[in-house]
């Protein structure tokens, strides 16, 4: 979930265009889970082969990640390791949420109930996360898992100059420093609003860490305090605070000290703690990126023959990868396949 920070931090409008002969670190979590909510059937059940076995993440990050590859951009896909021991309890909690989910998905009496609450309880396994791996390999996509939360991995890489930007949907890797982050990568249209009928138009959207620091007039620590107000995936935040009145509080104290002081802490872990993992959180030097060829024939037998995917379907979408190849090479990026 992350932090809500939409009121306080401005995005830009980007294309996919411009994001051409760059690498981008992908929150690869977040955009299975993300999968795994948006491809569904009417009655909310996600899409599985003759086994049983769920096959929607695979096909959102088949077709995203072609998509992104056509348009020149080389992703690399970043998985959580180990969370914070003090994550613990959060982890508990959405647990016990998505009991609660279930039990509400059963006693739903239409498919639109259904599917609302079924969206809610997405679980992904490992064996899942194995046969992303295998799809990301066959595709020719760098893919590591990382010591920890894969947005600090993400951030410590772009901050290094090895990637250009985090994309996820969730705002956490502005708290751990990277320098942009790209929101709705890769989803550009109309999208109804959940449990309304109106509709809004979503883009691509660029977060410039230093520009919205400079117009809030605060540090990047200031803001990582400001977002323990309004609560993380490692604090509920404090009662009261949403984004513009923890800015206007950090934008007056300054300091943790003096805006704990101000306003109280009442969690079991210590501020502190929370804010020196925003700091320091677990990261790794030792990864090694690099983008291969597609290899045609394991796509097919992994998506085709073992997960009974559309033989057509999956070849048109490695017919426009191919038409795209000459736009790849001249924008250079040809240099990056090995």
């Amino acid at each position: 979930m992350g932090v809500n920070l939409k009121d306080i931090i401005q995005a830009k409008a980007i294309e996919l265009k411009d994001m051409s002969n760059k690498k981008l670190g992908i929150d690869a979590y977040n955009w299975a889970y993300q999968f795994l909510s948006m491809i569904r059937l009417r009655t909310g059940e996600p899409l599985m082969d003759s086994k049983g076995r769920i096959t929607s993440h695979l096909i959102g990050i088949f077709t995203r990640t072609t998509n992104l590859m056509r348009e020149g951009i080389f992703p690399c896909y970043v998985w959580d390791g180990e969370p914070p021991e003090f994550k613990h309890r959060v982890i508990q909690e959405r647990q016990e949420r998505k009991k609660i989910a279930k039990e509400a998905m059963l006693k739903a009496k239409t498919d639109e109930e259904r599917r609302k609450f079924a969206q809610q309880i997405s679980i992904l396994t490992e064996d899942m996360i194995k046969d992303a791996n295998k799809l990301l390999d066959a595709l020719g996509v760098s893919h590591f898992q990382a010591p920890s939360e894969g947005e600090a991995q993400i951030s410590h890489m772009v901050k290094a100059g090895d990637l250009w930007a985090c994309a996820s949907q969730d705002w956490d890797a502005t708290l751990f420093g990277s320098p942009r982050l790209i929101r709705n990568l890769s989803i550009t249209g109309k999208r109804k609003l959940p449990r309304k009928q109106e509709f809004v138009f979503i883009y691509p959207e660029l977060v410039d860490l230093k520009e919205n620091l400079e117009r809030l007039g605060i540090t990047n620590d200031q803001l990582i305090i400001a977002a323990m107000l309004i609560g993380t995936d490692y604090c509920p935040g404090v009662k009261g605070y949403g984004p513009k009145k923890a800015l206007a509080l950090i934008q007056e104290t300054k300091t943790l000290k003096k805006a704990i002081e101000k306003t109280g802490w009442d969690y079991d872990v210590a501020p502190e703690i929370i804010f020196e993992w925003f700091k320091k959180p677990k990261t790794t030097d030792n990864y090694n990126l690099e983008w291969k060829t597609p290899d045609r024939e394991k796509i097919m037998k992994l998506l085709v023959d073992e997960h009974e995917f559309t033989q057509e379907r999956v070849e048109s979408q490695l017919k426009q990868l191919d038409t795209s190849k000459g736009k790849r090479e001249q924008t250079g990026l040809s240099n990056f396949f090995k």
